[in-house]
């Protein structure tokens, strides 16, 4: 696990640099759909797209940005996507062959907006393919965080947040190269059920939890922001990001998501990136860095919004956060058992097969029972998921 308290970035030589084509994995979910708002606002190429099943829009964009080849996570569902756009000279991939294909293109970007672990081996083979990252599927670095870093150290790649925090921290860091950091203060906004009790989350349902107060998300994040799993994500994507100490990282509930994330200094400064929450705005700037653009985000204004507060999560009602620093603590493959029991136990919730409350405890459950290995590989990694799925469906069933 890195132990250092300074942060390094490597900015690219290119003083005025802006995208030109981009490979864009995952645009039919709520990310990929803004990344595509942006890239036609500022006339960006896209030569790739992707989805994991809904093959109607994808078609649909696939007819409105003709891109050189696209592809379908669901095996099943080629022959009906190659129907759809059959009048198009459109190369058509699928599975995990093709989602890595497509991040081996030569181009200015891969952006990577998979939901779930199925995004880590993209991450991989488009850095192994020497290819710039916008990284927006935290999955890659929770569970290989230590081969994506190396690998990206090794090619000398950029990895470009592209979650609003991680986009915060990055912009609060910026020309403060060779200053120390104290510690990185990563907000939440608490999600829906910001102040509930142990009991009152006994009897939430899976519309509740679906309805998050700031931010439009898709389902399995929007989940997470409820049970702040997706903070414990979060924290582990910073310290591999921004080589930091678990403990110097400090998440703090900030209802109003205007202060998206903020450094602190050793002199005790700390600097902070504010704005609305719209995701198109750090989006953005992970496409056209270090040039900033108009962007069609509402603008802030902080006579309208008044008033920010800041409070300290509850860990004892919410213990997600907990799971995720003693699993990255743990190494290995521990953080990749967590997230995949995380996976299977958001998807169980929103099938009506365990409660909300449950969530943790089934994470918690699989991290005692799941085979653990101090070492990690794509091997370890694929058959930690696998026995992961095997357990969880066995405690359920």
């Amino acid at each position: 696990m890195p132990n250092y308290i300074r942060y390094k970035p490597d900015i690219t030589s290119a003083l005025f640099w802006f995208m030109k084509e981009i490979v864009l994995l995952g645009s039919t979910g709520s990310i990929g759909t803004q990344v595509l708002d942006v890239a036609r606002l500022h006339n960006i190429k896209i030569k790739a797209l992707s989805a994991n099943s809904n093959v109607n829009l994808l078609a649909d964009q696939a007819r409105e940005y003709s891109p050189s080849f696209i592809c379908i996570g669901d095996e099943d569902k080629y022959d009906e996507l190659k129907r759809l756009i059959d009048d198009r000279r459109i190369k058509i991939l699928c599975g995990k062959d093709g989602l890595c294909e497509l991040a081996s293109l030569a181009c200015d970007m891969v952006v990577n907006a998979i939901v779930g672990t199925a995004g880590f081996l993209p991450t991989l083979t488009a850095i192994e393919a020497g290819n710039r990252i916008a990284l927006a599927n935290k999955e890659s670095l929770v569970v290989g965080g230590e081969m994506i870093i190396a690998a990206a150290r090794k090619k000398k790649i950029k990895i470009m947040p592209i979650d609003s925090e991680h986009s915060a921290i990055f912009q609060s860091l910026a020309g403060n190269e060779e200053n120390r950091i104290n510690k990185i203060i990563l907000t939440a906004s608490g999600g829906p059920f910001r102040g509930y009790t142990s009991e009152m989350l006994k009897r939430v349902t899976a519309d509740q939890a679906l309805k998050h107060p700031n931010w439009c998300m898709g389902p399995k994040i929007t989940i997470d922001s409820a049970t702040m799993m997706n903070k414990g994500l979060e924290l582990i994507e910073a310290v591999w990001l921004f080589n930091v100490r678990a403990d110097q990282v400090e998440i703090v509930v900030h209802p109003q998501s205007i202060l998206h994330s903020a450094v602190e200094f050793d002199d005790g400064s700390v600097i902070g990136q504010l704005g609305v929450p719209d995701m198109r705005i750090p989006i953005q700037l992970a496409l056209t860095y270090p040039k900033r653009y108009a962007s069609c985000a509402k603008p802030l204004s902080l006579t309208d919004i008044s008033c920010l507060t800041f409070e300290k999560p509850d860990d004892r009602v919410f213990p997600c956060m907990d799971i995720a620093r003693s699993a990255l603590e743990k190494g290995g493959n521990m953080p990749c058992i967590m997230n995949r029991a995380n996976e299977t136990a958001v998807k169980m919730f929103l099938d009506g097969k365990i409660k909300f409350f449950e969530i943790p405890e089934k994470i918690q459950w699989a991290m005692e029972n799941v085979s653990y290995s101090k070492e990690i590989s794509i091997d370890i990694i694929f058959e930690t998921e696998r026995e992961t799925d095997e357990k969880m469906s066995r405690i359920v069933s």
